[in-house]
């Protein structure tokens, strides 16, 4: 497998808040990488830098690189908004636009470009059927997405991310505010979704990062403590912190 995300000496702070010390990490192409940790230990942070959303922050400074596809995303010369594009992001909360569903998938695309209306109409439909949601509102495309379940606006989400073709998807938490049926479906679109992007998944849920990832990361205060395949992290862990956390001696 080929390294996608090469974090070299990747430090975060936020103001006089170290929040991420000296991070480095490989993460695999076509791969599902979770981030697992207590809160408050730099998972949101870590992948918040990766689409340098961390820029936003008035008080954040950020040292280090993040290497994707042999260019260093801080270069001075990078297009932010190119970054954007090409790693896409979901949140903990589904945030749809005020508008129609069908605006919600093209409002990326038209910024990027795009005005063909058939071209978008495609994009549109490509989108939703990757995000496993077309046949559910295939029918209701003009109507808001606001009036769209939990699940599904998170989905909506998702397909609006996909809308600008990105390469990364990075999942910050897209279950937490979701149902058990919705969760479940979410988590089968990340299996599918591998194949043809690399994802990156910060979770609480342990039993979430075990169902869903290929490698699994567990960060605890803002280190990198232990990063290896899945199966190997949860059943013989290498660090004492790594397994305490997993057997919930530590939380």
């Amino acid at each position: 497998m080929s390294t996608k995300i090469d974090a070299r000496n990747l430090n975060v702070y936020f103001g006089d808040n170290h929040a991420l010390q000296d991070i480095n990490i490989q993460i695999e192409e076509n791969m599902v990488t979770a981030i697992i940790g207590p809160s408050g230990c730099g998972k949101s942070t870590f992948v918040r830098s990766i689409n340098r959303m961390n820029d936003v922050v008035p008080i954040a400074k950020t040292t280090g690189e993040i290497i994707v596809d042999g260019n260093n995303i801080f270069a001075k010369d990078v297009d932010v908004v190119n970054i954007r594009k090409r790693i896409g992001m979901v949140f903990q909360k589904p945030n749809p636009f005020p508008k129609s569903i069908y605006e919600n998938i093209v409002f990326g695309p038209k910024i990027h470009g795009i005005r063909d209306k058939e071209k978008l109409k495609e994009l549109v439909e490509h989108s939703l059927r990757r995000a496993a949601l077309w046949d559910e509102i295939k029918d209701r495309l003009s109507d808001s997405a606001y009036g769209l379940s939990g699940g599904q606006q998170q989905r909506l989400c998702i397909a609006r991310t996909l809308a600008v073709d990105p390469e990364i998807i990075l999942f910050d938490e897209p279950c937490s505010a979701l149902d058990p049926i919705a969760t479940a479906k979410i988590e089968d679109l990340i299996g599918d979704l591998k194949k043809d992007f690399t994802v990156v998944i910060v979770t609480h849920n342990m039993q979430q990062a075990a169902r869903v990832a290929d490698k699994t990361v567990f960060f605890y205060l803002g280190k990198l403590i232990e990063y290896g395949d899945t199966k190997k992290i949860f059943e013989n862990p290498e660090e004492d912190l790594t397994e305490q956390y997993i057997t919930g001696r530590m939380g």
